[in-house]
């Protein structure tokens, strides 16, 4: 047979057009691709170990008799993980273009950065536009604007998507840039084996030396890792003063990464600290359809059943991500046109879960609330506790419902500071301790909170 492995599998496709159900080819068979073809065998690559044991176990038998057919002879079709994603690291080293790359460079696998994880994939809302933002602005001058840059917010709400989307950025206009994609447990990981080694003169060159920007994922994980923080607190000044961007993430922001040393706390507040929130229905609904548009699927996948998936799913874009996959497995394996009564059966589990969450969410009180119900039981009102106001009569409350609204609500410190005045991390991680330390000691003090406490939790 005549044939290169990619026309091999391109005339496959077609004809597995004709067999396959239209969501079966585009969610597991298109983005496949051949690598080799030989003694009989086809080999094709798949995205990751799922997609591989999925269409190993439900596709290769049929697309190996569709073969014989196609090509006259008996081919077998064998799929496989990207060799590339087989075994990488958490972290590597980018590889220029051999042409660009210097000759230490060049030995150096490749980095771990995601080629999904662009831009132009990734959906700006209200969420999250002050943080894509600023990571454009660092992408157009890295080392200049904003270093570090410091993202944070709950799993899944893409901060890694932007973190190594201003690498491919900068990668595309400056091939031969070096950049270090890491989670902070494998640095962690390497300050462990750096000592047990007795190489870390080697490690602190490697860190500190060969790269131009440097992206950390999770760098709450560093918490009470004295001699990691050590080496990260060195590091980080080294690549600041030599000019070589810097962008972070984790779950927090770095006032309330507990255990993390006052000066690593300093520098990661030293450029831009950007936060992604949860998205609303509109925004969820956009991220969708983006998706969609990403797996060709728009034809797939009708609006109403996008919009119905968007109203029930509303943790992490990474769950409505996964909710388009389980659909269409879903639908595939049941032999059904998409709708939103296949979604309902598909998603059950998903629908349940987020229909929980609501009715919970309706018993737990608004900001409003809290400062309503504390400024009454104090004698004060809830414009005062808002204002800039520094009064005893004013103070004692205002730290109660500040207390509250992190207990209760579970605010960030930097969303309670704005519901009271626009007051900074500091001065609310004061009140919060100082209404902890009163609750300790005075027993009358504590009793009155905790009414205040019921009276917000009672339906």
């Amino acid at each position: 047979m005549d044939l290169s492995p990619k026309e091999a599998w391109s005339r496959l496709l077609t004809e597995a057009r004709r067999e396959f159900p239209d969501a079966t080819v585009r969610t597991w068979l298109e983005p496949a691709r051949a690598i080799s073809l030989e003694a009989g065998r086809l080999v094709v690559a798949a995205p990751d170990q799922f997609a591989v044991e999925w269409n190993a176990s439900k596709h290769a038998a049929p697309l190996t008799r569709l073969a014989a057919a196609v090509f006259g002879e008996a081919v077998e079709i064998i799929f496989q993980v990207q060799a590339e994603r087989a075994s990488r690291p958490q972290m590597d080293f980018f590889v220029p273009s051999p042409a660009t790359a210097s000759p230490d460079t060049v030995s150096r696998k490749a980095t771990p950065l995601n080629e999904r994880y662009l831009f132009e994939t990734f959906v700006i809302g209200k969420s999250n536009e002050l943080a894509a933002a600023a990571a454009h602005a660092v992408a157009e001058a890295p080392g200049k604007t904003y270093n570090p840059l410091f993202i944070y917010g709950a799993t899944g709400l893409g901060k890694t998507h932007l973190m190594q989307a201003i690498a491919h950025a900068v990668i595309a206009r400056h091939s031969e840039t070096r950049v270090a994609y890491m989670g902070a447990e494998q640095f962690i990981n390497e300050v462990i084996e750096g000592i047990h080694g007795r190489n870390m003169p080697e490690f602190r060159k490697q860190y500190r030396s060969d790269m131009d920007m440097f992206l950390v994922d999770d760098v709450h994980f560093l918490e009470g890792k004295e001699m990691t923080q050590e080496e990260f607190f060195h590091t980080f000044n080294a690549l600041h003063e030599a000019g070589k961007q810097i962008v972070l993430t984790s779950d927090r922001p770095p006032k309330e990464i507990p255990g993390l040393e006052s000066r690593l706390v300093s520098r990661f507040e030293w450029g831009m600290v950007a936060d992604i929130g949860q998205p609303d229905l509109e925004h969820r609904i956009a991220i969708l359809r983006k998706k969609a548009e990403q797996d060709h699927l728009e034809l797939t996948i009708p609006d109403d059943v996008l919009r119905f998936i968007a109203e029930h799913v509303r943790s992490s874009v990474r769950e409505l991500e996964g909710c388009i996959i389980k659909l269409l497995l879903y639908a595939s394996l049941k032999h059904r046109e998409i709708s939103i009564e296949l979604a309902r059966e598909a998603l059950s589990d998903k629908i349940k879960q987020a229909d929980a969450l609501a009715a919970s969410s309706r018993s737990i009180p608004s900001v409003a609330r809290v400062q309503e119900v504390v400024a009454r039981r104090w004698g004060v009102t809830p414009e005062g506790l808002r204002s800039k106001a520094r009064t005893k009569a004013l103070t004692v409350p205002r730290q109660v419902a500040m207390y509250l609204a992190r207990d209760m609500l579970g605010m960030q410190l930097v969303e309670i500071g704005q519901a009271f005045g626009g007051r900074d991390h500091s001065t609310v991680i004061h009140s919060l301790g100082k209404v902890e330390r009163d609750m300790t000691r005075d027993h009358q003090f504590r009793d009155r909170v905790e009414m205040a406490r019921r009276e917000l939790a009672a339906p």
